[in-house]
């Protein structure tokens, strides 16, 4: 029997009245950056974990689900393989592993304003990233991910918005308006797809991830939205894709499974045809719920998550 009173505890809120917990078997780094305040922390469930500003962001044992269910529903949607790819945040560099899992990919931008973090994930998660740093296609920019993409005439095939929901007004809040998807819908080659993180998709908490998907169908022809249920998080996560031209929640298993047996190189532990179906399946009570979302997230509009 295990002796819980032995640990250190992390409590995480997820809502203003509920919260998960984990044990804490040690405090590998916690450092204050520019930007964030930064834990890497060895949970005795689940490994190593990286946390941002007291929200967890991804785990050592779970974190395949997470990284799978952002990248591929996506860059199994391009029109024809995916040649260059951009991720947007994405520090630990597990995004960006996924990503190199496609042998067609010539270049994989990733682009994350806080450096500390990167260097801190290259170093004591290399579980997570396996060297994606290290990949001759990788390029590691740190700067402002929307100032990137207003002087880049760059265009890619894929664009993935790996980022942390905005907890306060300030530069992070402007990486989730309309202007923005204009942006990134403009970076993309004319078959090109972007994927997204969109938060909570529990009961009661859908107001982060219904209002993002109403400001996506102002900009992308195909906006379709999917969950998977993220352990470590305690509460199943809501992830979007949205596409100029193919539309992946159409796609079946069959399908899929052949797509991935064609682009990627390698195996999948979580992602596949069937998993695909089961994931853009919504409930009946989310569908409703995108359904009657008219807020439209602007600049001058900003979303803030509490």
């Amino acid at each position: 029997m295990i002796n819980s009173q032995s640990y250190k505890w992390f409590f995480e809120t997820t809502t203003t009245f509920e919260g998960h917990m984990h044990a804490i078997a040690r405090t590998i780094v916690e450092a204050q950056t520019k930007f964030q305040h930064v834990e890497i922390l060895q949970t005795a469930a689940y490994g190593k974990t990286l946390v941002l500003d007291g929200r967890i962001q991804s785990s050592q044992g779970d974190e395949f689900i997470y990284h799978e269910a952002l990248v591929h529903p996506g860059m199994l949607t391009t029109e024809g393989p995916p040649r260059s790819a951009l991720v947007i945040g994405g520090g630990e560099g597990a995004t960006l592993r996924e990503i190199l899992r496609y042998p067609s990919i010539t270049r994989a931008v990733m682009v994350d304003i806080d450096g500390e973090v990167v260097e801190l994930c290259k170093v004591h998660l290399p579980e997570m990233h396996r060297g994606a740093f290290d990949d001759p296609r990788s390029e590691v920019r740190h700067e402002d991910a929307r100032a990137y993409l207003e002087k880049s005439k760059d265009r890619f095939d894929f664009i993935t918005v790996d980022l942390v929901e905005p907890l306060e007004e300030g530069p992070a809040c402007m990486l989730f308006t309309q202007e923005f998807y204009s942006l990134v819908r403009d970076r993309l080659t004319p078959g090109g797809t972007m994927s997204m993180q969109a938060g909570m998709t529990k009961l009661g908490e859908l107001g982060f991830f219904t209002s993002i998907h109403r400001t996506l169908r102002e900009v992308f022809p195909m906006v379709a939205a999917y969950q998977s249920f993220i352990s470590c998080f305690g509460t199943p996560w809501g992830f979007i894709v949205a596409s100029k031209k193919v539309d992946p929640a159409r796609q079946g298993a069959p399908a899929v499974d052949k797509l991935i047996a064609e682009r990627i190189k390698g195996s999948l532990e979580y992602w596949d045809g069937v998993t695909h179906q089961h994931a853009f399946s919504l409930p009946k009570f989310i569908r409703k719920a995108i359904a009657k979302q008219t807020r439209i997230v602007t600049d001058a509009n900003p979303l803030i998550f509490s």
